[in-house]
């Protein structure tokens, strides 16, 4: 038997994927840059009212807040977690998983560049987050979004059956084991007629 051809890269797909993870990881970067710079720890600064608020805080946790004062493992399954994005792009042959991955690789790099910069120091650098607004609880900021904007990207492709090679599946209705349903017998006043002349064709 021959050897299976290689899977070509799609070039387009790598592009999307490094200019989303580009552009995540400049805004994520320069809006926290604005933040320490302008507002101060702990105060909160109303954006849209009720609806959207400023709230500069530290977190040496993972997303949201989360596991506080455990930012070393967090940096350590954030570079595991970039090592497997990276590897695994070449993969990838869908914009709309281009997206997904970039997202996710954007969001990333961004927390894990104030870990490994920020004080107190590499590895264990505290997060910057400001964003708060009343369906959350815990304050998160433009990294955080991506990540989880990824993960729902990450529902609605497979919901709609989207394939890393961009291919659509669509499971075949059947009767729940995959297999089609038999034909639906005619009912009505021409049923009888239909039925009749299934068994006794007419001569041509």
């Amino acid at each position: 038997m021959g050897a299976k051809p290689p899977t070509k890269v799609s070039r387009t797909a790598l592009v999307v994927l490094a200019l989303v993870a580009l552009v995540v990881f400049a805004i994520d970067q320069t809006t926290k840059y604005l933040v320490v710079a302008n507002l101060t720890e702990h105060v909160q600064v109303e954006v849209l009212g009720r609806l959207l608020q400023f709230y500069f805080v530290k977190n040496s946790g993972a997303a949201f807040s989360i596991g506080s004062g455990s930012t070393w493992i967090f940096s350590v399954i954030a570079t595991g977690v970039l090592i497997f994005v990276v590897w695994f792009a070449p993969r990838i042959r869908s914009v709309g998983w281009a997206v997904l991955f970039g997202l996710l690789l954007g969001g990333l790099l961004g927390n894990l560049t104030d870990r490994l910069t920020r004080a107190p120091g590499f590895g264990r650098g505290e997060v910057v987050d400001f964003l708060q607004i009343p369906l959350l609880p815990a304050i998160f900021n433009l990294a955080d979004a991506a990540i989880v904007s990824s993960m729902v990207l990450f529902l609605i492709l497979t919901l709609k059956g989207v394939g890393l090679d961009g291919t659509r599946h669509v499971k075949a209705v059947g009767s729940g084991d995959g297999s089609p349903l038999p034909p639906v017998k005619p009912s009505g006043p021409d049923a009888a007629e239909t039925d009749a002349s299934h068994r006794h064709p007419s001569a041509s």
